[in-house]
């Protein structure tokens, strides 16, 4: 795995496009062995092949599944240091694509990046460590401006829910940023396209959700980036599950005692919205107790 993710991490660091994009191709690849699979035993080898027809791609995984794949705790493993995280690789190519891409050539490039970015962080939540710093949270508020196409803003938005999820060290770092400006500037704007706001509700109603406490830091890691804080431990949900992991692991601290005054009431965050969309917040909140959009996946 560490030649597969050399090659793309060398196309990724170069200067021309086409050799950025097929960084981008190699890193999705590896991402799709990952989370596809072909079946485990005779018996579901047999159903697949009576219902599978040309051309169909070979089954996703179930998260319950990954326990027992050798690649994915390989990847997951590689991704605890700095050499071989991807995350952070695609970080710097995305900045790069970002301060030459004015002309709007290089947009395809963003929202493919932003993608890969999603998965990696849903496939390594220690990753996440990385949008605690202002540089990583300021890189996404910018593509979430007006002066961005509506393609990248949509991407951008649902790549800021993934870093933020399960993380109030980071929501709070985005609000520190005036990312509630930012958001709410753009759902207020007339300019602002019917993909973009849905995705800018989207968000809010995740923003209004409750807060569980940041995944406890391990302890004697080496910090991510070689700066910033050490990774993360692996968050004990249901990728925890995955790894048979307790509430501790490795040494790290209770989550339930971890940073315990990171998190903010839903009532205060609700005041901070209601700063700049007065009025609005109480019929969001009337949809996240009717509907409950979260409800299964936010726990």
């Amino acid at each position: 795995m560490e030649s597969l993710l050399s090659l793309a991490f060398d196309n990724l660091s170069s200067f021309d496009g086409a050799k950025i994009r097929k960084g981008l191709k190699q890193v999705e690849g590896l991402l799709a062995q990952i989370c596809l699979s072909g079946p485990s035993s005779p018996r579901k080898q047999a159903a697949t092949d009576s219902t599978a027809g040309e051309g169909d791609l070979p089954p996703r995984k179930g998260l319950s599944d990954l326990g027992g794949d050798p690649a994915f705790r390989e990847f997951f493993k590689l991704q605890e240091g700095f050499e071989w995280n991807v995350a952070q690789r695609i970080l710097t190519t995305l900045d790069w694509l970002v301060a030459r891409g004015g002309d709007g050539k290089y947009d395809l490039l963003i929202v493919n990046a932003l993608d890969l970015i999603q998965g990696v962080l849903l496939l390594h939540p220690p990753s996440k460590v990385l949008f605690s710093r202002s540089i990583h949270m300021n890189l996404l508020l910018d593509l979430i401006e007006p002066i961005n196409c509506p393609a990248i803003q949509s991407a951008t938005i649902i790549t800021l829910v993934v870093a933020l999820l399960d993380c109030p060290h980071n929501i709070r770092v985005f609000e520190q940023l005036d990312g509630l400006l930012t958001i709410t500037s753009l759902f207020k704007s007339r300019e602002t396209g019917r993909e973009v706001k849905f995705r800018l509700t989207e968000f809010l109603y995740f923003y209004l959700t409750p807060e569980t406490p940041s995944i406890p830091k391990a302890e004697g890691r080496n910090n991510a980036a070689g700066q910033g804080g050490g990774l993360l431990q692996r968050s004990p949900s249901k990728l925890a599950k995955v790894f048979g992991a307790g509430v501790r692991a490795g040494g790290g601290r209770d989550r339930a005692t971890s940073e315990s005054g990171a998190t903010l009431s839903v009532e205060t965050k609700k005041n901070y919205v209601d700063r700049y969309l007065p009025g609005v917040v109480d019929e969001l909140l009337k949809d996240l107790d009717e509907y409950k959009p979260f409800d299964g996946i936010m726990n």
